[in-house]
């Protein structure tokens, strides 16, 4: 596929190490907060255990850069990632089920305004999709633009060509996307869009050919099945541009696995993980 990358052995010109995850957590909300009336009957009902064993996961993810999906606010996410280690940044969606990106403390957080064009439905209509979470981290040589989505459910692995249900709505915030990584590919930065895709993604996929025709692209799971949900291919993926496939470390991808199964009440999804090796900073500069 043309501008697509995947098995490529690269030189590794760095010292520091930036641990980049992705996890969608099933409707992790503020049970306090009026707006949490209005979310399904069905979701989970957490208990104080149930967010015990949520931090803990966190705490074993490690993770140094965390983006999330189906949640809700600051309050919710502290409960897993503590104020005092992390920073939360929320998108300012209007709706229960926002984007957000939790950041370790000390590490340069720079906010861009949220991509809310991947709300493709008209303005009066009664429900609204996400917004992407644009965040730039760091700071000179090892600056790295983050994309945080959680994309329209329902258009699997369709064709193109399909019309009906999910798969037109999802088409169009691919096509949303692409203008996203168009202007990365201009500025010449390295970049990272990572969430739920509720896209099966592969090397072959007519989506993932659109979003690297501006520049080369590494999909991370790519022709790679998850161990969470049975073995089925990534849904969530870390997808790197720019520089920052050059920074990838060999065979870092990582799945942790959370309990699934009758009676679980944290997460139908399990975060998914690589590593980055950052450029040193030039002689001089700390």
């Amino acid at each position: 596929m043309p501008g697509f990358c995947a098995g490529i052995a690269r030189a590794v010109p760095a010292t520091r190490t930036l641990k980049i995850s992705t996890w969608n957590l099933e409707w992790l909300l503020d049970e306090q907060a009026p707006q949490t009336r209005t979310a399904p009957i069905d979701r989970p009902r957490r208990r104080q255990a149930d967010y015990g064993q949520l931090a803990a996961l966190a705490r074993r993810l490690n993770s140094d850069v965390t983006g999330l999906q189906e949640t809700d606010s600051p309050a919710s996410i502290g409960r897993l990632f503590p104020a005092d280690t992390y920073r939360i940044v929320v998108s300012d969606d209007h709706v229960l089920q926002k984007t957000a990106l939790v950041v370790r403390a000390g590490l340069p957080v720079q906010r861009n305004p949220d991509i809310t064009a991947l709300d493709t439905t008209a303005p009066a209509a009664p429900h609204h999709l996400r917004s992407g979470l644009d965040i730039t981290l760091g700071s000179g040589n090892a600056q790295l633009r983050v994309l945080v989505v959680h994309l329209k459910t329902g258009c699997w692995d369709d064709p193109i060509t399909q019309t009906q249900h999910a798969c037109p709505v999802l088409f169009r915030q691919f096509a949303i996307l692409s203008d996203w990584v168009a202007d990365r590919a201009r500025e010449g930065g390295a970049f990272a869009i990572i969430g739920d895709f509720n896209r099966r993604l592969n090397p072959h996929d007519p989506l993932l050919a659109q979003l690297a025709r501006a520049t080369p692209l590494d999909l991370v799971t790519a022709n790679k099945a998850s161990p969470c949900q049975g073995g089925e291919y990534f849904i969530d993926h870390i997808i790197l541009g720019g520089p920052a496939i050059g920074w990838e470390e060999p065979h870092s991808l990582q799945v942790m696995n959370v309990p699934q199964g009758l009676g679980s009440n944290l997460s139908d999804h399990c975060p998914v993980s690589i590593t980055l090796r950052l450029p040193a900073p030039p002689a001089g500069h700390a």
